[in-house]
């Protein structure tokens, strides 16, 4: 059974109206944190009120932002997935009460024992460790660190998903794949055609 497909990091209405009629796409990721060069402007959420997700679910994403300004931005979204990308415990994500994905960042195989502390999360986005850095790292990380964990949870492979490795994350079964950094000309420029291309893997 062929993964879900997430895709991340939109920040421009003209690729987002290019994307949302796409068959086969899941699941459109909003990031909310600033230093990232796909953050979501307030004139971009107030160019989407209203908009119209068809069969794709939004998810907002966030690196410890605080409650106030999460219930303010997914505002915005009808029914999104709160995306927690930083040091949230279960019990911060859940006070939201909505679906909610938790983000694992793998450094090594005991990584995989953090997704433990997260029962109530809809799933667990497995994203590359680098110090100092919360996900947006272009890059992946080994797979085979959680091909054999006997997991509860629903997995998102993230980290660096290409044209040229997207057929090993099929091969590995997770149950959605996160693509971002794979479909940019350059950071935060995403490109409908490499989209495209890489949708065609599926």
């Amino acid at each position: 059974m062929k993964p879900l497909i997430k895709i991340c990091g939109i920040s421009n209405l003209d690729f987002l109206n290019e994307v949302i009629v796409l068959n086969g796409v899941h699941f459109i990721g909003f990031i909310f944190h600033e230093t990232s060069p796909r953050n979501v402007t307030d004139d971009f959420l107030n160019a989407i009120i209203d908009y119209d997700f068809q069969d794709k679910r939004p998810v907002c994403v966030y690196v410890n932002a605080t409650p106030d300004f999460i219930n303010k931005t997914s505002s915005y979204f009808k029914n999104p997935i709160i995306q927690f990308h930083g040091d949230e415990t279960n019990q911060f994500c859940v006070s939201f009460n909505k679906d909610f994905w938790k983000v694992v960042r793998m450094k090594d195989s005991h990584s995989i024992d953090d997704v433990n502390n997260y029962p109530d999360a809809s799933a667990i986005l497995l994203e590359t460790y680098k110090k100092g850095i919360h996900g947006g790292t272009g890059e992946s990380f080994d797979w085979k660190l959680f091909e054999n964990a006997n997991l509860q949870h629903k997995i998102v492979l993230s980290g660096g998903i290409n044209i040229q490795n997207v057929d090993n994350a099929i091969s590995i079964q997770p149950w959605c794949i996160d693509i971002n950094s794979g479909i940019e000309t350059s950071a935060g420029i995403k490109d409908i055609s490499l989209a495209k291309n890489i949708l065609q893997k599926f």
